[in-house]
């Protein structure tokens, strides 16, 4: 083998040493690539429903003619006698963005004229919103059901008019389960 003369040794140590710029170049550009996008944070029960709001009033801006309005505990759609903290707090979420839409909200809590079934909540059967819409001088009601999938909460609320009960605005939403909902759907809480 040849022996290396200070000029081949020269050129070999800045070919290495080119190499091995190159190399740290190519990872530092690896570092400046952002990876995969976050996933966007998943909606809440507080957004969803104040989306849903606003699409009501959007479908039907003479809703807000139907005023004042009292909402009722929004059942599961399996046994409509039947709640759970998840129906009790959505109902009061979707009654607060309603009013934010500029509808009038009765609180009834203040009222012995609905049924309040301790542990579930105001309670409407259908047979019972004239009768209800009278005895508390509401023109409309806010009711609402609820399902339980695999991954997800389905929900349909709409605002019915007290002396007919004909629907005057609906919406539905979905919401993803997690440990948060499926506690409010597990509990029964008092009040």
């Amino acid at each position: 083998m040849p022996a290396l003369t200070s000029t081949s040794l020269l050129i070999h140590l800045r070919r290495a040493l080119l190499i091995l710029g190159v190399l740290m170049l190519a990872g530092c550009a690896g570092l400046n690539q952002r990876g995969p996008k976050p996933a966007p944070p998943e909606p809440d029960l507080s957004e969803l429903a104040h989306e849903a709001a606003a699409r009501m009033v959007a479908h039907n801006p003479d809703m807000t003619r139907y005023s004042p309005m009292i909402a009722a505990t929004f059942v599961s759609i399996d046994n409509l006698t039947q709640s759970s903290t998840f129906g009790r707090i959505s109902s009061e979420i979707m009654a607060s963005a309603l009013a934010q839409q500029g509808m009038q909200v009765r609180e009834v809590k203040m009222r012995d004229s609905m049924f309040v079934e301790e542990n579930v909540g105001e309670l409407i059967l259908s047979r019972q919103v004239q009768r209800l819409g009278a005895q508390s001088n509401a023109r409309s009601i806010l009711m609402g059901t609820y399902a339980q999938g695999q991954n997800y909460i389905y929900v349909s609320t709409r605002v019915v008019r007290a002396g007919d009960a004909m629907v005057l605005a609906t919406a539905d939403f979905k919401l993803p389960i997690n440990n948060n909902t499926l506690s409010l759907l597990e509990a029964q809480g008092g009040w």
